[in-house]
């Protein structure tokens, strides 16, 4: 529902300045600063009022005096509002009055002509249709010409409640007019089908040009005029209630305003009790039957192709609606997509050879949009340390938003769906389960309140659906990034987060539990790590450790599912599997925190349960350090070249078995290499390469494969020296950013054939299983650019912190900026490797090397 003096269709041209004089008012701005563009927040913008107030400064000293003249600037700024929320009313009702006239427009020859041998339409047909549209203009045209001359001589003083008294006691037109709406709407609609001449005329009515509507050739449809009055009924009460608000009771209007909104709040009432018996058909204030629950920005997939929808969970219903462009100085606005009463909404199961039809977008364009988002954010920070004009962090604000919604559309590929028992069913795409259980059991809870199937008419659909641009709590794209109210969004951390999972307490039964782990990152969430099922127990210890990447996050999510061992059990909703969550919470990473570098232990409650975790944190910064092992023997933290030679080989026994171990039972595994290990495994499988154990090969065949993967990803990145070479490192940067093909294929070989022999062997050892681990991308999901992602910064990392990429000097860039696009090139770099069908060894040395390897 909007508000009157909101002008939907044309922001007011002059620039008048509203004081935020009690905390309603603020927070009702902070919510609804679209709704009033031309509203300038800053006190000072009043002359008057800062005249006022430095003389007040100077005359006024005592405590007492102060208070008075705090009071009377409160009086002043509330009596100052109400000139332009009146002046706000007075240029929508202009417009109003210019609708009316369009409706109006073709009454006089569409009757002239019933009376001909031809006529358009028949008597009956127009009364229906344009029904008590003349007496409408004539209640607010007089309203108008009464209210415009006392806006315009205006002072403290000036009345007005006796126009809003009157117009409140005509509502009887709007009665009879809202009564016969649905039939004008399906007379015209007749009309149109049987007559094209009428077709014509109804959607092409223009619009007398208002000085708040600069389009000369303004044209609107029969039915969006029409529908005009009814949406005046449902924003004269909010208008009022406002107007009210910023009158002093003391002011001789008060008394006739509360009359008229006292008029105004009943008629509305007896409105919707008449044509909705079982529930309230609006949703404004608390204590009225239909309130809003929960609502989110969610992406719907819509017959292949991914749509931005704002959905909105009511008592009674779930509405799905499309968020309108904005237009010049119009209001935001919403589009029904469409409705399902709680009472016949199912969650759709999924036959289990059916596939899931969700279109992917390649992992690097994602990669592409983060990187974007960080340029535009490091850019927003250096503009308002410079101080820039708010038109330059106004237009990279813009952009911002637009990236988000980008990646938000693009990004998630787990299914929701739901079902409605009398139609069809809809699919919503989330990016975690957590968001996924939140909305079913929000729903499911409700439901069990819920017992009457309804329909809404499509005036009460309209009412609801103008009603969310007041009611939604959501305002901003993706929500974790972009929150209500700050100024500075936290750019969330970048490093590493060590994470154990220790036991849970507080089951009632034995069950077969195991938990997962999410994080966020730009905006959206994903799946980083899952313990191993701790099978029928009440207190199941875990005690597992993983390590979470963390790109700008601030928030881990924990849930905890009962695992399934029924293979043939069918109905499986979402085609997931029929693992049921048994709880679900979350904690926010605070960056104060957890600067520390020691473990900190806590609780994550949930419903019934408790789940305890230890955690830690390293920062991107740090966690660049290469440091050399101070061990003499051993292989973590020793030179490839030193360790080789010791073992008279061409790839080190450590990359050779895990390998091997991951090629014999993990090249299925979903996620291998990005799902993380449990840490205390791979620091046992550590020791004993370092140990030089032989037995480490039997050992290995008793481990999750996580684990080796992640054991292999730690022996590189602790590489005193990273494979790629420190040396060699900055031309790799430079030559995968030469837009040349050609001379980026040459520079790009000469470089990989550069490298010391033992880094060379061993990369091309990797790379080549790395492809074939791609291979089976259907089914183990890491694709080419995945693994890249995962490995090239592990591969090309330099050892000194401060080794950037090349970057323009004259334009610096800050440490989260510069690490987005370090890691991109890292990415790149390997992926233009792994992408290379065959190697070209061009000197016949090289080639001795590469195919003499004995491994």
């Amino acid at each position: 529902m909007l508000y009157l003096y909101s002008i939907t269709d044309g922001p007011f041209t002059g620039t008048p300045p509203t004081y935020g004089y009690d905390a309603d008012r603020e927070e009702e701005q902070r919510h609804h600063h679209d709704l009033l563009p031309y509203i300038d927040d800053s006190p000072s913008s009043s002359p008057h009022l800062s005249s006022k107030s430095r003389s007040s400064r100077d005359t006024l000293s005592s405590g007492s005096l102060e208070s008075s003249k705090s009071t009377e600037l409160d009086l002043e700024k509330g009596l100052e509002m109400r000139k332009w929320v009146l002046s706000g009313i007075l240029a929508s009702e202009e417009t109003y009055l210019s609708h009316l006239e369009a409706l109006l427009l073709p009454m006089k020859p569409l009757k002239a002509a019933a009376t001909t041998s031809q006529p358009v339409l028949t008597i009956p047909q127009i009364e229906t249709i344009f029904f008590k549209v003349p007496e409408l203009y004539e209640v607010h045209k007089e309203f108008y010409d009464g209210l415009l001359p006392r806006v315009q001589q205006w002072s403290h003083h000036q009345r007005v409640g006796d126009l809003f008294q009157k117009q409140a006691s005509q509502l009887g037109v709007y009665r009879a007019f809202v009564d016969n709406y649905e039939v004008a709407v399906e007379t015209a609609e007749k009309c149109c089908q049987a007559n094209t001449q009428f077709a014509e005329i109804s959607e092409n009515l223009k619009v007398r040009s208002t000085k708040d509507l600069k389009d000369q050739s303004a044209k609107n449809s029969l039915e969006t005029l029409l529908y005009k009055p009814v949406d005046r009924v449902t924003r004269s009460t909010l208008v009022l209630h406002d107007l009210l608000k910023h009158t002093p009771s003391s002011h001789p209007d008060h008394p006739l305003l509360q009359d008229a909104l006292r008029i105004s709040q009943n008629f509305l009432s007896s409105i919707n009790e008449e044509t909705t018996p079982r529930r309230q058909s609006m949703t404004v204030k608390k204590g009225e039957n239909r309130q809003l629950l929960k609502d989110s920005f969610m992406v719907e997939l819509v017959e292949g192709a991914r749509k931005l929808r704002h959905v909105f969970l009511f008592t009674d219903l779930l509405l799905c609606a499309k968020l309108k462009k904005q237009i010049g100085g119009k209001s935001q606005q919403y589009d029904s997509k469409w409705y399902i009463p709680l009472s016949d909404l199912t969650f759709q199961n999924v036959d289990e050879s059916e596939p899931l039809p969700i279109p992917q977008v390649p992992d690097e364009e994602l990669d592409a949009m983060k990187v974007k988002i960080s340029h535009i954010k490091s850019e927003i920070q250096r503009e308002k340390r410079a101080n820039k004009g708010s038109k330059v962090i106004d237009r990279l604000r813009k952009k911002l938003s637009e990236q988000e919604s980008l990646l938000l559309l693009t990004s998630p590929s787990m299914a929701l769906r739901v079902h409605n028992r009398n139609g069809k069913g809809y699919m919503f795409l989330m990016s975690s389960d957590y968001e996924r259980a939140e909305w079913k059991e929000t729903i499911r809870e409700q439901q069990k309140k819920c017992f009457k199937s309804f329909s809404l008419t499509s005036m009460e659909l309209q009412m609801l659906t103008n009603s969310c641009v007041k009611l939604q709590t959501v305002h901003h794209i993706p929500l974790t990034i972009n929150k209500e109210g700050q100024e500075d969004e936290s750019p969330g951390l970048h490093g590493f987060l060590n994470v154990i999972i220790h036991s849970a307490s507080g089951l009632k039964q034995s069950l077969n539990l195991y938990c997962t782990l999410e994080v966020d990152s730009f905006g959206y969430f994903a799946n980083k790590a899952k313990t191993r099922v701790y099978r029928y127990t009440t207190e199941p210890k875990w005690n597992e450790e993983f390590e979470i990447d963390l790109e700008g996050s601030q928030t881990l999510r924990l849930l905890c599912y009962e695992k399934s061992y029924n293979k043939t059990k069918q109905n499986k909703e979402d085609g997931d599997s029929t693992d049921r969550i048994i709880g679900k919470g979350q904690i926010p990473l605070d960056p104060q925190t957890l600067q520390g570098k020691d473990w900190q232990r806590t609780v994550i409650p949930m419903t019934g349960i408790e789940v305890k975790l230890s955690i830690k944190f390293t920062s991107r910064e740090f966690s660049l350090k290469r440091m050399p092992s101070r061990k003499p023997m051993g292989v973590f933290g020793i030179k490839i070249s030193t360790v080789t030679k010791r073992e008279h080989s061409k790839v080190p026994y450590i990359v050779r078995q895990c390998l091997e171990e991951i090629e014999r039972r993990g090249m299925e595994e979903v996620g291998i290499y990005r799902v993380s290990g449990v840490a205390t495994d791979i620091q046992a499988l550590k020791a004993a390469f370092d140990t030089n154990n032989k037995d480490v090969s039997v050992m290995m065949s008793e481990m999750d494969v996580n684990a080796i993967a992640g054991t292999l990803k730690l022996y590189f990145r602790e590489l005193p020296e990273p494979l790629f070479t420190d040396d060699l490192y900055p031309n790799f940067a430079g030559g995968i950013a030469l837009s040349d093909s050609v001379a980026k294929e040459s520079c790009m070989l000469n470089l990989l054939l550069s490298l010391p022999e033992p880094n060379l062997v061993t990369f091309l050892f990797l790379l080549d299983h790395l492809k074939r681990v791609a291979d089976k991308e259907s089914i183990n999901k890491m694709s080419l650019h995945n693994l890249a992602t995962v490995f090239g910064p592990t591969l090309l990392r330099p050892a000194e912190k401060d080794s950037k990429i090349p970057t323009n000097p004259t334009q610096p860039i800050s440490m989260g900026d510069s690490w987005s696009l370090e890691v991109m090139s890292q990415v790149q770099v390997l992926l233009y490797f792994l992408q290379l069908e065959t190697i070209p060894t061009p000197d016949s040395k090289r080639q001795s090397i590469l195919f003499s390897t004995e491994v």
